[in-house]
Order: structure tokens, then C-alpha cells, then sequence
């Protein structure tokens, strides 16, 4: 069974596709709700499959290495035991997380020695390690160990560490071309293009990364502050070099915006955490644009949440009834506008997909874009 088929593309680099993993299927371009630890925040996985329509969605290395470890992972026969999750997962390879604990971590050729947010205890995670945890964990799609710069970053930092990231790829390959997998099902890894801001390192990284022959690829080191402008156009140069034939899977974006935008640059896969996190600070996105619901003016707005949205909450619950929930500090709050926000993102990316293959996809983007962008 392939593991990529490219279904349709349109006059530029949008195209709509199927990624075929042991667990399922997954149409293409998709977004992938962020389970960090081993939870999509607040939401269960029945709605998960059922309300919000995921298809695949992220496990973190880091969080699940420290907590609940990989003897407990194992025990459960791997994390879709574990959460009791039957569709597709992706794990990030830790590298991002240790990345953001600038202070208490160090580096080295060997790996990154950090340490724990939880108990302050050190661990050593090396390109070996955080394959072998990957593998513990036994997810359908898991990622090289990289190092993530951070913006701004100046051009030599940015260098040696995209070249940091190409030797510990090739330890990566090597560790588990040797290791099988745990759990009976296939594991893909994909290694992640560097180079911060600057073109001519993230060609050399496309390039490199492109000529390592792995399923897929990722875009790793954007939407870490940088500027919209910039994260489309290293986008749009990296996208040029990738194979076409194999998915291509940009790291930690974004807003609504960002996903149609990156879809139309030829992006197949996106995460972020942006949906549930807003949602737990009573921000929705809809297709008339941004809502604060904290806002006094939905406070005697009784029409649906959102007439437009997808999931059960949108028609059961009213503008003003959610208000009150946020105003009160009710926890079913944050679980009503996360089930909201991850339902609207999956339906942005499935009519997306089919405006692809209608081949109007980017008059439609252009015509969308403003409204998702307006505050309502």
C-alpha cells in the first residue's frame, strides 16, 4: 500500500491528497489536534472522532517520557492502547520542548542534557534516545531529533545548528533502520528542514533532507515569532525543493489564516495548539472571523454559538449561555469552545480539500481569508 497518493492538484502548489498509515487513513491537507499528554485538552476522544472529526492527532515525546513514562507506555502496549485511540498519531521528537527550556538545558554533539519541569531531576535526550522513546510510544509518524533556533537568530547560529540537525538525522536513520518496531504496526519517520530565516540555509537543509528518502518531511523552526510574511515565503522556497510525491508537514502553525495560506504553498499536514489554548481563554474562530466571548456584547445573544459550525455544540449551546459559562469560570467553558475550535479547523481544512479538487481553491482563499481574519 503506498503510503502518500497525490488525489488532486491545482494551478499552484495546493493539492489534495491521502496519507495511508496502519491505523487508518488521512485526507489531505489536514490539521492535527495537539495531545501533549496523551490528551487533547479537555476534550474526550469520542468527540475527538466523532464531533470534531480528527483524523490524526499529536503525542509529545517530552511530556510522555517524564510523565507517565515508558515503562507504564509500554505496559499499555503504546500510547494508542494507552489513551484508547485507534486512528493514526504523530509524536514530535522532543527536540522543540527542550528548545524552549533555554535555561535549563545544555547542548551538545552527543545530544541536549535538560531538565525536568516537573521535579527539576536531569535526563540526556540524544538523537538514540528520543528515537527509542518514539518507538516506545508507537506512534504511525515520528520525527527526527532536531534542534529548533529561535527568532531572531543570527546567520551563523542558524547554520551550525541546521548542520547540528543534519548529523543527528543521520544517527537517527541509523538507530532505527537498526530497531524494529514494538507494537506490529509501521512506523514512519520524518526528518525536519532547518535554517531559521535565511534562504540559502533552509535550501542547503531542503535539499539534505530531501536526499535522506524518507515517507515525509517536515518544516520545523517557523511560527516561533517571526513575522507572517517570512514564515510564507521560507515556506514557499522550501516547498519547492521537497519531493512532491511525499507528504509535507509544517511544524506549530497556526491561525486559521496561516493554515488556508500554507495550504496554498503546498503544505499537506499542520499542528498547532492555538485552538484548544484560545479556546480556554474564550477566543473562537468561526468563518465570519475571531469571537471573544468574554465580551459584553454576547451577553444576551441567544442565537447558536456558531450557525455555520460543524459540531454539536455549536446548535445546542447560545453566545450568551457560553458567556456566562467563561464570566463564571465553569469548566465546561473551556470544553464547549475547544470541542467549537478543533470542529471549525478540521471543517476549514476539509472544504479547503474540496475547493482543491473543485480547482477554485485559491479565488476561494482569497475570498475567505478577510472574514476569518476580521474581530467579530
Amino acid at each position: 500500500m503506498k503510503f502518500f497518493n497525490i488525489e488532486k492538484t491545482s494551478e499552484g502548489k495546493a493539492r489534495a491528497g491521502e496519507i495511508t498509515t496502519d491505523h487508518g487513513k488521512i485526507q489531505t491537507p489536514i490539521f492535527m489536534p495537539v495531545g501533549t499528554v496523551a490528551s487533547v485538552k479537555t476534550v474526550h476522544q469520542r468527540e475527538l472522532k466523532e464531533d470534531i472529526k480528527a483524523q490524526i492527532i499529536l503525542g509529545n515525546t517530552y511530556h510522555l517520557y517524564l510523565r507517565p513514562g515508558m515503562k507504564t507506555m509500554q505496559d499499555a502496549g503504546g500510547l494508542h492502547k494507552f489513551m484508547n485511540w485507534d486512528l493514526p498519531i504523530l509524536t514530535d521528537s522532543g527536540g522543540f520542548q527542550v528548545f524552549s527550556l533555554a535555561s535549563n538545558r545544555k547542548m551538545t554533539e552527543e545530544g541536549a542534557r535538560f531538565k525536568s519541569h516537573i521535579d527539576g531531576s536531569y535526563h540526556m535526550f540524544s538523537p538514540e534516545r528520543s528515537m527509542e522513546i518514539q518507538r516506545q510510544i508507537g506512534a504511525d509518524i515520528f520525527m527526527a531529533f532536531d534542534e529548533c533556533t529561535p527568532y531572531p537568530c543570527d546567520y551563523n547560529q542558524a547554520k551550525s545548528s541546521m548542520e547540528l540537525t543534519h548529523r543527528w538525522l543521520k544517527r537517527c536513520i541509523e538507530w532505527t533502520e537498526n530497531n524494529p518496531e514494538l507494537y506490529g504496526h509501521k512506523q514512519r519517520l520524518f526528518p525536519i528542514v532547518q535554517g531559521s530565516t535565511y534562504s540559502d540555509l533552509r535550501k542547503i537543509s531542503a535539499e539534505v533532507i530531501s536526499e535522506a528518502g524518507a515517507e515525509g518531511n517536515a518544516i520545523g523552526g517557523l511560527s516561533v515569532g517571526e513575522p507572517e510574511e517570512e514564515m510564507y515565503r521560507i515556506t514557499d522556497e522550501v516547498t519547492d525543493i521537497l519531493p512532491k510525491e511525499k507528504p509535507r508537514y509544517l511544524m506549530g502553525v497556526g491561525t486559521p489564516w496561516n493554515i488556508l495560506e500554507s495550504i496554498g504553498l503546498g503544505i499537506d499536514m499542520m499542528d498547532c495548539v492555538m485552538p484548544t489554548r484560545n479556546a480556554r481563554n474564550a477566543m473562537l474562530f468561526t468563518w465570519q472571523g475571531v469571537m471573544n466571548l468574554k465580551n459584553e456584547k454576547w451577553k444576551r445573544d441567544f442565537s447558536p454559538l456558531d450557525e455555520f459550525g460543524t459540531s454539536f455544540v455549536d446548535k445546542e449551546y447560545s453566545k450568551a449561555y457560553l458567556r456566562h459559562l467563561f464570566v463564571s469560570k465553569e469548566y465546561l467553558a473551556k470544553q464547549i469552545a475547544s470541542i467549537h475550535n478543533l470542529a471549525f479547523y478540521l471543517d476549514l481544512v476539509k472544504v479547503a480539500r474540496e475547493h482543491i479538487i473543485a480547482g477554485d481553491f485559491y479565488e476561494w482563499k482569497n475570498s475567505v481569508v478577510p472574514a476569518l481574519r476580521q474581530r467579530l
